[in-house]
């Protein structure tokens, strides 16, 4: 096994790594992979903190870093920082890989300076590479209410004491916009996406919940969904809001 910094000739093969490692995992489909693809050129990308795995000679691991913010109380934002996307191969998923990447990682961005980490997951997982829920550092989400215990936040202190050393006693995280670039470009993110070989898009147990972006109706199943103008599923819109590629101004929702 071998750990090293990403390289430009590993790209597509490393955007290729995550398009499967999250297919259908959150979501039917996926973006991360487009995410990782208009990263690298974000000033809050850190290049120095985007490491891949190999075994055999074979990638079968990638994580990124973030530079990121906090909201203080007094409406100050304070620099911070998260990761991910992470990735692993499905061939490599539950054999310990994922987890020996992340503590690598973590530990050059300790040697950096990386004070705290934000980030959204399974704490099931993720308490092995010592996180916890944010809440229980009064870091609040931002899309959530401040008195909730929100159960895929997490943060740790990188550095112990960071926070209190710089008088931060409560605040609000903000993920980077650059994490929403799919959402924002849905076109050019369609576009990107028909370069790869085509999957199938499932609902399945386990993935986070799916709203329209219009009405805000839930998305459980393909009939929920609208349809593109090719008559593909759109996994955005309900079926009221969009169809054959046109959103409807006053759907009968």
């Amino acid at each position: 096994m071998n750990i090293r910094l990403e390289q430009p000739k590993d790209y597509r093969e490393v955007e290729n790594l995550t398009r499967e490692s999250f297919w259908n995992v959150y979501r039917p489909g996926c973006t991360e992979h487009y995410v990782l693809n208009q990263y690298r050129n974000n000033p809050d990308f850190i290049p120095e903190l985007d490491f891949v795995m190999e075994e055999d000679d074979k990638i079968i691991g990638h994580v990124m870093f973030s530079k990121a913010e906090l909201e203080l109380e007094d409406g100050r934002c304070f620099p911070s920082w998260t990761f991910g996307p992470i990735s692993i191969h499905p061939d490599y998923k539950r054999k310990g890989y994922g987890l020996k990447l992340l503590q690598y990682a973590l530990e050059k961005a300790r040697e950096l300076g990386v004070g705290f980490l934000c980030m959204e997951g399974n704490i099931n997982f993720y308490r092995h590479a010592g996180f916890d829920l944010a809440c229980k550092l009064n870091i609040h989400y931002h899309d959530e209410p401040k008195d909730a215990e929100v159960p895929y936040f997490l943060a740790q202190e990188l550095i112990p004491g960071w926070l209190a050393s710089n008088g931060i006693t409560e605040a609000t995280y903000c993920p980077p916009k650059g994490y929403f670039v799919a959402f924002e470009k849905p076109e050019a993110f369609e576009a990107y996406e028909a370069t790869f070989p085509m999957k199938p898009k499932v609902f399945q147990e386990g993935q986070l919940p799916l709203f329209c972006m219009s009405c805000g109706t839930p998305l459980t199943r393909i009939e929920d969904c609208g349809t593109n103008a090719d008559g593909s599923t759109n996994f955005n819109y309900c079926r009221n809001c969009f169809k054959d590629g046109n959103l409807r101004n006053n759907p009968p929702c």
